[in-house]
């Protein structure tokens, strides 16, 4: 198995973790958490392909998708907890009504 196949296969199993995270957990920090390592597998998978194909474009895109990444955790952090507060849970079944 070379470098490549590696990188691919622990990149995938990363966002098979998060995947299954996001979808098992009900705690909404868990859940960003896990969104989070999913967005990490795809630019990992992003920089192997990159790397194996001697592209400096794949540096661009990820330092476009960290910023990105960090915006909306700055924004979605900030915003759970406040609804933590105001209904005492992380749980989001608790927040069901919020929709629309």
């Amino acid at each position: 198995m070379d470098r490549t196949q590696f990188l691919v296969a622990l990149a995938i199993a990363l966002f098979a973790l998060g995947l299954v995270g996001v979808i098992v957990r009900r705690n909404a920090l868990v859940m960003l958490m896990c969104m989070e390592l999913m967005v990490n597998a795809v630019v990992l998978l992003l920089v192997t392909f990159a790397v194996r194909a001697g592209s400096t474009a794949g540096a661009a895109y990820v330092f476009l998708i960290f910023v990105v990444a960090a915006a909306e955790i700055a924004i979605a952090i900030p915003i759970v907890l406040l609804l933590a507060r105001q209904r005492r849970t992380l749980d989001v079944s608790a927040f069901a009504e919020l929709e629309g």
